[in-house]
């Protein structure tokens, strides 16, 4: 059964954009039935959350088609609120105009940078402007609210109904496999009630960890990091290097890695205190379910 548990106030889950946003359907996805709070900026929802203004964030951190969304991954970084989930969005775009739009009638199309990127190839097959917004949905918002004749926004088609557009032409996406990745986050002594307002699919996945460690500037140190991985059979699924800005020195960084491990698992925590011992910094930024790829 679906629903708040008894006796819980629902979720507060802040994400960014409009009703009808990607993000808001990865909200819909992890939580039962949360309280969205849309916001205008990923840094606002970091906020948002380090302050109790709401109780969880969802943010993009990766892109199948695009890769990493490198100003969540430094915010994660920064703000040190923890992963407790992470939710799998398949992307599929159509543009959108106002009722009686036809494609040969549309001269300006809006959506955001990585919405336009996915839907490249459609759009560089006629010779429309192309301008960016800070949202899809909010797109569409706004041009519904001009009701400007010749505009056209990037979005969900499940946009449409809600600002009264029409869809002129759908799957405008590259590929039929593109999908966003969003992770949770929340202050750490919300965490256990954040998990159980989370449906029970979220929650269901097998463990992943986010950590982040730093080498020390030596011959094969970095090696010798991923080897504490590697000669236990853990797969790590993503490694990535951010600059060390703390440092305040060129050409030092910092390493992200998602492990399909749970530190209490008595291979993960060797390799783990292996790390240790080899680096100068290491930090679990969260262990969690993985998300399910329906």
């Amino acid at each position: 059964m679906s629903g708040t548990p008894a006796g819980m106030a629902a979720i507060r889950a802040a994400y960014t954009g409009e009703p009808g946003a990607f993000a808001e359907e990865a909200v819909l996805r992890f939580f039962e039935a949360p309280e969205t709070v849309p916001l205008s900026s990923f840094r606002e929802v970091f906020e948002a959350v380090r302050d109790g203004r709401a109780d969880a964030g969802v943010v993009p951190v990766e892109s199948s088609l695009l890769g990493t969304i490198r100003e969540n991954v430094d915010l994660l970084w920064a703000f040190d609120l923890p992963i407790v989930g992470e939710v799998s969005v398949p992307v599929r775009l159509a543009l959108l105009g106002l009722p009686g739009e036809r494609l040969e009638t549309v001269e300006r199309v809006y959506s955001i940078t990585a919405a336009l990127a996915q839907a490249d190839a459609f759009l560089r097959s006629r010779p429309w402007t192309i301008q960016t917004t800070y949202n899809t949905a909010g797109a569409a918002r706004m041009v519904a609210e001009r009701g400007e004749p010749g505009s056209a926004a990037v979005a969900s088609a499940r946009v449409a109904p809600i600002y009264g557009l029409e869809v002129l032409a759908d799957d405008i996406q590259t590929g039929s496999d593109n999908r966003t990745r969003f992770a949770v986050i929340t202050r750490r002594e919300d965490a256990p009630r954040v998990l159980a307002g989370a449906t029970p699919a979220s929650r269901a996945g097998a463990p992943r960890t986010t950590l982040v460690f730093a080498v020390r500037n030596v011959a094969g140190s970095l090696h010798r990091s991923l080897g504490a991985f590697a000669t236990r059979g853990l797969n790590l699924v993503r490694l990535e290097s951010r600059p060390w800005t703390e440092r305040g020195a060129r050409w030092e960084y910092l390493f992200w890695v998602d492990l399909d491990a749970d530190p209490s698992e008595p291979a993960c925590a060797e390799a783990l205190a292996d790390l240790a011992r080899e680096t100068e910094l290491v930090r679990i930024l969260g262990t969690y379910s993985r998300a399910a790829e329906d």
